[in-house]
């Protein structure tokens, strides 16, 4: 489900968080599907609940998941649910084209890797490609 790279400069509930993350919008954890619960996923990876609890509570906040009182945390499946980590990954996307230019990578090879096929499974040409 989720691996730790304890040799990652990003903390251990930012790891998590961007593991959940990434199942969730992927489609791996479905919407509405309960995630283990925080002691569970702790005695898995063998780190302190509060880490876990932390990184769920981040999720929340960003409306990734929700919690049901005395039933546990759920993805909420709904991609538009953070407007403002669409913006935030904009604003990377930005630094990284600048970056990118800089060094003399040209406007055909930026767009050649937009067109790419990403990593995760999902086509290049899908939603939420607008406005970038």
């Amino acid at each position: 489900m989720i691996s730790l790279n304890y040799r990652d400069s990003r903390p251990i509930y930012e790891q998590i968080k961007d593991g959940l993350r990434k199942l969730i919008v992927t489609g791996a954890i479905g919407t509405d599907e309960k995630l283990p619960s925080v002691r569970s996923l702790a005695t898995q990876l063998s780190i302190n609940p509060n880490t876990i609890q932390r990184a769920y509570n981040e999720l929340e906040g960003e409306g990734y998941i929700y919690s049901v009182p005395g039933k546990g945390s759920f993805a909420t499946g709904d991609p538009d649910a953070d407007a403002s980590r669409r913006e935030e990954l904009r604003e990377k996307l930005r630094e990284l084209l600048a970056e990118l230019r800089y060094l003399g990578v040209s406007q055909e090879e930026l767009m050649a890797l937009l067109e790419e096929e990403p990593s995760g499974g999902a086509p290049a040409g899908g939603a939420g490609r607008e406005g970038l």
